[in-house]
C-alpha cells in the first residue's frame, strides 16, 4: 500500500532538489522576502492544517447524517474508485479553480498563486489559507476516504501530486520531448491529458498579448482534459516569458495570506 504522507512529500522535496541542482529554486532577482513569507506559511498552512482538519471533519459530518458509515463503499472496484475520485475530486477542482479567475469574491482567494514573478515547484502550495480549506475536492476526498477509499486514494494522490509538481516546476521534463520526432504522437496524446509544464505555465503567463498566456483558462491539475472538454484548453508547445499578473495592484503579504480578515 501506498503512504501518501511519505510519498508526497518527498516527491515535493525531489523536485525542490531538482531545482536547486539546475539553479532554478531561489528565483534570485525575482523572488523576494515577501514571496518566502507567503509560500512557507501557505504551504505549511495545508499540509500540517487544512487536510488535517479537513480529513477530521468530514467522516464527523457523514457520521452525523449516517452513523456507521465507514468504509460503506470499500466493496466498489478500484476503477470505479478512481472514476468518482476523478469527478468529485479532480474535476471539482477544475471548476473551483475556473471560479477562482471569474468571480472577484473567490479570486482574492486565490490571487497569491499568481503573485510571483516566477515558476517554481515553490508555488504548487501558493495560496490564501481559506483557499484550500474552502475547496470542494478536498471536502469529497476526506469523505470519500472515510466511505472506504483510502488504498485507492492514497495511489490516486500520489500521482496527482506528482503530476502537479512536474507542471509548476521550473524543470521543464516536456520540452525535450516535443524535440523527439518519434514522441510526437505520445506528446499529442499527453498534453491533452494531463497538465504539463507548458501548458500550465501558460496558464501563469503575465501577458496576455504574447500569445503563449491563457491566464483565463488551462484550469486542470491533474487531468487537462477537463480544460480541453469544456473549452478552455490553450495548446501552443511554448513558455511565456514572463510570469505574474498583468496590472497587479500591489498589496501585503498578510493580505494575500489572510483576505477577507487583512484587508489591507
Amino acid at each position: 500500500m501506498v503512504n501518501e504522507k511519505i510519498a508526497v512529500p518527498a516527491i515535493f522535496a525531489s523536485f525542490i532538489l531538482l531545482e536547486i541542482l539546475v539553479g532554478r529554486f531561489t528565483q534570485k532577482g525575482k523572488a523576494s522576502r515577501r514571496d518566502v513569507l507567503i509560500e512557507l506559511v501557505s504551504s505549511l498552512t495545508i499540509v500540517l492544517v487544512t487536510v488535517p482538519v479537513i480529513f477530521s471533519l468530514a467522516p464527523m459530518m457523514i457520521e452525523q447524517i449516517r452513523p456507521g458509515s465507514a468504509d460503506a463503499l470499500a466493496f466498489l472496484p478500484w476503477y470505479v474508485m478512481i472514476a468518482i475520485l476523478l469527478v468529485g475530486d479532480d474535476m471539482t477542482q477544475y471548476w473551483w479553480h475556473r471560479a477562482s479567475h471569474s468571480v472577484p469574491l473567490l479570486y482574492n482567494l486565490h490571487r497569491a498563486h499568481h503573485s510571483g514573478r516566477y515558476l517554481s515547484v515553490r508555488i504548487a502550495y501558493r495560496n490564501n489559507l481559506f483557499y484550500y480549506l474552502l475547496m470542494p475536492g478536498i471536502w469529497i476526498s476526506a469523505s470519500l476516504v472515510h466511505l472506504g477509499f483510502y488504498p485507492v486514494y492514497a495511489f490516486y494522490l500520489v500521482v496527482k501530486m506528482t503530476v502537479i509538481f512536474a507542471a509548476h516546476s521550473s524543470w521543464r521534463w516536456d520540452d525535450a520531448l516535443y524535440r523527439v520526432k518519434p514522441l510526437q504522437p505520445v506528446m499529442w496524446l499527453v498534453e491533452r491529458t494531463i497538465s504539463t509544464p507548458a501548458t500550465h505555465s501558460a496558464h501563469h503567463g503575465m501577458y496576455k498579448s504574447d500569445g503563449v498566456t491563457n491566464y483565463k483558462g488551462n484550469f486542470g491539475n491533474l487531468l487537462f482534459f477537463w480544460d480541453v472538454l469544456f473549452g478552455t484548453a490553450k495548446i501552443t508547445r511554448r513558455y511565456p516569458e514572463d510570469f505574474g499578473i498583468e496590472g497587479l495592484e500591489p498589496v501585503s503579504a498578510q493580505r494575500e495570506l489572510m483576505w477577507p480578515l487583512v484587508r489591507k
